[in-house]
């Protein structure tokens, strides 16, 4: 007889670090992995569960801080939607990297031309809202440089 492997279910109360186990439902079915395996097998799910739904908890520093640059190499589309405006881009004028916010806020024409007109919109995710947010500010401050599908998008 065979012993059956121990599972250890998703507690939400728990905050877990790198050395708990936890038995998540698979393709393969039910697999158990301390949460620093779970974090190189499944990066984004681990993240998803987190971030999104909240259902698990994780110490910062051991969990949540290497599970974030895991998830920058295992699925940068991911991870650049997810970090959006807090990205660190190179952008014209500053000797080095700068949070994608900083222009978005404070140089908003700036920012639209090398984000939209500089073919950099694969660099840093802008959701619809703040897709409009900055049409607008740009359609206000600079009506000429705003180029028409972001003028239809204000309009729609």
């Amino acid at each position: 007889m065979s012993q059956e492997p121990e599972v250890y279910p998703l507690d939400p109360e728990k905050v877990y670090i790198s050395m708990d186990e936890l038995t998540l439902d698979t393709e393969e079915g039910p697999k158990t992995m301390k949460m620093g395996v779970w974090i190189n097998y499944d990066p984004v799910r681990i993240h998803r569960m987190i971030v999104r739904e909240k259902v698990l908890k994780v110490d910062e520093f051991e969990v949540l801080n290497p599970l974030e640059s895991k998830l920058r190499r295992a699925d940068p589309e991911y991870y650049k939607r997810f970090v959006g405006l807090k990205l660190v881009i190179d952008y014209p004028g500053y000797s080095s990297g700068i949070v994608a916010k900083i222009p978005f806020e404070n140089d908003p024409v700036g920012f639209y031309k090398w984000w939209r007109k500089g073919k950099h919109e694969d660099k840093v995710y802008l959701s619809l809202g703040r897709q409009v947010q900055l049409f607008q500010k740009v359609a206000m401050m600079d009506p000429k440089i705003i180029l028409k599908k972001d003028l239809d998008i204000l309009r729609s």
